[in-house]
């Protein structure tokens, strides 16, 4: 009975005190050791931010593929010694235009051995070929996890990321993105979401100051397959220099395992990166063979720096420009998370001032304590001193439901708020099925002491039975739910097993230590 009672107080001591250091402030919380960081967090409802819902271009991704499959069946012709006339993307579809009646037959031949491709259209000696419909929901579906993997990577970054943000799906091409608080102003946030992050690296042909000095150069056009591109000022978008190099890059960022900020001897902000093995080894042999020549490292065809190669590089280097200490951080990060080949729009856009979240949180606030006191009120006349047992165990059930979300970290929105209101309810139900079966025990003749080891033994598998069911309902939520759906998933799961704890526990431990084993004529119920 001691250990029963120490280590149950105990817990309940636990969870009190992890609910109570969450009104103490941040910076008093990080000024002493023996006070926790982490707490319950707000989510964007009940601290203000960005709520955006993007779209996702996919018929890019479709484009995409048909561009690859155009380069393989490239290949193919080419084995075979056929020449088309044309071969380009358009409108989702892939057309080629052939010089013969055999040559058409033997392209239609290589498009069905894909098993991908398929013939929408002949035209004499002109094939339109376009994807199989299994093979576009195929496509559509991998652009659509590689979107969102690339913003979560971007917007949840462990060194420069945010906390308590939501990147999730919605339906087939949509994704809700919520930044909570003002830990990423509106602009910023705009940029990171603009920027695909395809990064080249280019050994530089040419360069001038301006784009008319270098054309100047090239009375008799560019070179073949060469493009030019430009270094900016940061500022004021503009030219500072133009360089010359090929539109085929000789290294590409998806080799990269790393880019962090960092500072040269100037104290001015550079971006540090790492190369793979595979990639430390192109970058090498591609550094050794063009030493003294400037090398163009490319962000979306912007040129950030072009610095001159003095010696083979290995797998590490930096990426030099001019930008501030958060350009160079936002840069970072866009190369940690990789290229967003699909581009995407912003379709809605809300703002959740904190005002608005602060009267959420007061009125949240005030229906639970609303909802706690009317509660007790009932246990209390209707149940008398058993009601006062259910109303501890409800209120040791509301700090140990809190104490654990501190633990967790979990993210408390209004939604969870109406979840913690909830399982106010579904707790004082436990002790109520408890209290009728002990009532009906003492009507059928039997002593206080037996009636309630009778109702509380059997009422708890009622009791499970019920909660289970709730808690698959809240894990399925959780699982398929996003959002605020989720914090009120997140909640109601903790609070279910929390009032069985407190009903079974709490309760049962109550009545060992009053009436226990005193025998008493009539129980107070």
């Amino acid at each position: 009975m001691r250990w029963r009672a120490g280590s149950t107080v105990a817990l309940v001591l636990l969870g009190t005190y992890l609910t109570i250091v969450n009104f103490v402030p941040q910076e008093t919380r990080r000024a002493h050791w023996w006070l926790p960081d982490q707490g319950i967090r707000l989510g964007l409802d009940l601290q203000g931010g960005i709520h955006w819902v993007l779209g996702a271009k996919l018929n890019v991704a479709i484009e995409h593929e048909l561009d690859h499959l155009r380069a393989r069946l490239l290949e193919q012709l080419a084995e075979a010694k056929i020449v088309p006339q044309r071969m380009a993307v358009e409108s989702q579809q892939l057309v080629v235009e052939l010089g013969s009646a055999t040559d058409v037959e033997k392209v239609r031949s290589l498009a069905e051995e894909t098993r991908v491709l398929r013939v929408a259209k002949e035209e004499g000696s002109t094939l339109v070929l376009e994807l199989q419909a299994a093979w576009v929901r195929d496509v559509r579906e991998k652009g659509m996890a590689q979107v969102l993997e690339v913003l979560r990577r971007r917007i949840e970054d462990p060194i420069q990321g945010i906390q308590d943000s939501v990147v999730s799906r919605q339906g087939d091409d949509r994704i809700l993105v919520q930044i909570p608080g003002g830990q990423m102003d509106r602009a910023r946030a705009r940029d990171m979401l603009k920027v695909t992050g395809f990064l080249e690296f280019k050994i530089v042909r040419d360069q001038a100051p301006t784009e008319e000095l270098l054309l100047a150069k090239y009375k008799d056009g560019l070179p073949e397959d060469t493009e030019i591109v430009y270094e900016r000022e940061k500022t004021g978008n503009r030219v500072v220099s133009a360089f010359l190099v090929p539109k085929s890059p000789d290294l590409t960022g998806d080799y990269l395992s790393d880019a962090r900020v960092s500072f040269d001897r100037q104290q001015r902000p550079v971006v540090h990166f790492q190369f793979n093995a595979d990639g430390g080894k192109i970058f090498g042999e591609l550094t050794e063979k063009n030493v003294g020549r400037p090398l163009a490292i490319v962000l979306d065809k912007q040129v950030y720096s072009a610095p001159n190669i003095r010696e083979r590089i290995g797998n590490q280097g930096q990426i030099e420009g001019r930008f501030t200490s958060q350009q160079a951080a936002d840069l970072a990060v866009v190369l940690r998370s990789g290229s967003l080949a699909i581009p995407v729009a912003i379709e809605e856009e809300r703002t959740v001032g904190p005002e608005l979240g602060a009267d959420s949180i007061r009125s949240g606030l005030r229906a639970s304590l609303v909802a706690v006191a009317l509660v007790v009120i009932f246990a209390t006349v209707y149940y008398k001193l058993s009601g006062i047992y259910a109303s501890i165990a409800l209120v040791a059930n509301l700090f140990l439901l809190l104490g654990i979300m501190s633990i967790a970290g979990a993210t408390l929105t209004l939604p969870g708020i109406a979840g913690l209101v909830l399982t106010v309810g579904m707790a004082i139900d436990a002790n109520v099925i408890i209290f009728e079966r002990i009532r009906e025990e003492i009507r059928n003749g039997r002593t206080p002491r037996a009636a309630i080891a009778t109702g509380f033994n059997k009422a708890l598998w009622t009791i499970l039975d019920a909660n289970i069911c709730a808690l698959i309902s809240g894990i399925v939520l959780f699982q398929y739910g996003t959002g605020p759906i989720k914090g009120f998933a997140v909640t109601l799961c903790i609070g279910i097993l929390t009032s069985v704890f407190a009903a079974i526990v709490v309760t049962r431990l109550l009545y060992a230590l009053w009436p226990g084993d005193r025998r008493v004529a009539e129980l107070s119920i």
